[in-house]
């Protein structure tokens, strides 16, 4: 059975005819191209397909696309502005917090959702604040440093 579902992405008004079934990973990489929201365990354990809708992060393996009608989903190719990264992508390159780059865009959209909620988080929050999201690489000590970074920047 296909449904008619109509939100808006990065500021775009977008609409598509998808199984009931499909997941907002699926409609945003398949249907809309926007790679940058990774599927890593399909299970929602990772963190690598976070994006926010209405604002808030959310795993999209593991929401329906249906869940997402008539929202504002943003993923990570909708956070820079005209040419210049958002505060967070700049703090995670500044401060060397991805290795291989696969978990950077779901990192990037968890942190910037923690930094909404806790404008101010010791190491200890961070870390606890991430949980969901795994990072194979990097051990998590230059995440940690780039998070406080955008934190002072994005007026934490």
């Amino acid at each position: 059975m296909t449904i008619a579902v109509a939100m808006k992405v990065n500021g775009k008004a977008v609409s598509g005819q998808v199984e009931a079934r499909t997941l907002l990973v699926q409609f945003l990489r398949e249907n809309l191209r926007l790679t940058g929201t990774h599927v890593g365990c399909d299970t929602s354990q990772c963190g690598a397909c976070v994006v926010h809708i209405n604002g808030k992060a959310v795993k999209s393996c593991t929401t329906l696309a249906a869940q997402a009608d008539g929202t504002e989903v943003t993923t990570i190719e909708g956070l820079a502005r005209d040419g210049k990264l958002h505060p967070m992508q700049e703090a995670f390159r500044e401060h060397h917090a991805l290795q291989c780059g696969f978990c950077t865009p779901g990192m990037v959209m968890s942190a910037i959702d923690m930094l909404r909620r806790i404008p101010r988080p010791d190491e200890a929050t961070i870390r606890h604040e991430l949980e969901g999201n795994i990072c194979r690489c990097t051990g998590y000590h230059n995440i940690v440093k780039a998070i406080q970074a955008a934190a002072k920047v994005m007026g934490g």
